[in-house]
């Protein structure tokens, strides 16, 4: 039997309902999303991310995949991470 993160079992995602920041339209994004087109504008709309066991876990980036890893937005303490809003 292989383990496998719970976070990504089917049956804990869930949808959520976000308004668009450029246009207003109520985006649909589910638990598993980071960021989805607007269907209506299409900009980018991202979440604000909570804490998870991506911010921790040192098997994150394999637990989640290459393309999933990439589109998360860069951590507040990581080089890489924009410095006095520039």
């Amino acid at each position: 039997m292989t383990a496998k993160c719970p976070g990504q079992d089917p049956r804990n995602i869930k949808p959520e309902i976000i308004s668009c920041p450029d246009c207003g339209y109520k985006v649909e994004i589910f638990s598993d999303e980071v960021k989805i087109a607007c269907p209506r504008c299409k900009n980018l709309v991202c979440r604000e991310r909570l804490p998870s066991c991506v911010d921790w876990c040192k098997f994150a980036r394999e637990c989640i995949g290459e393309e999933r890893w990439r589109q998360l937005p860069p951590k507040a303490d990581s080089p890489t991470a924009k410095k006095g809003g520039k």
